[in-house]
């Protein structure tokens, strides 16, 4: 049973909770061989660095089977996404990224994020979030950077 004094477990940040210079860090997600195969076929990337092995182990300058960078992105928001903005978010407006290295499958990556722009939007009580995002290997190493500017709800005051 519900009522108006019960909290909902997993909702995400408002934009008044996101100051700049908040950090965080989500958990880790393992990317499988299978993950790859399913994410090709789903968006039709049939690149041979990604859907033909001998190809790939014939003309590849990297040694395993390559995750696009496009996927690694898509993990990484998956796992932003279901920690600060489930039922917050509002909005994707923009990005910039950078691919900063290979993941491979098998890897296992996870976001190091820090708030970088956060203030209200022109109306209706909502903000504009922007963050600098680290996806980061099992290794330490960062394979990517991208900085995505949101709309976010914001919190009732009233």
């Amino acid at each position: 049973m519900s009522d108006s004094t019960t909290t909902l477990l997993g909702t995400g940040f408002y934009w008044q909770d996101l100051p700049v210079g908040a950090r965080f860090r989500t958990y880790g997600r393992t990317i499988r061989e299978a993950d790859v195969s399913a994410f090709t076929a789903t968006v039709g990337m049939v690149e041979p660095l990604f859907t033909d092995e001998v190809y790939a182990e014939a003309h590849s300058a990297i040694k395993g089977r390559l995750v696009p960078g496009a996927q690694v992105y898509a993990v990484a928001e998956g796992l932003v996404l279901a920690a600060t903005a489930h039922g917050t978010g509002m909005a994707f407006l923009q990005a910039s990224m950078n691919v900063l290295g290979p993941t491979l499958a098998g890897d296992t990556v996870h976001v190091d994020f820090e708030v970088i722009e956060s203030r209200p939007a022109q109306k209706g009580g909502r903000g504009l979030v922007r963050t600098r995002n680290r996806v980061i290997n099992q290794h330490g190493v960062a394979v990517m950077e991208y900085e995505p500017l949101r709309l976010m709800a914001g919190r009732d005051e009233g």
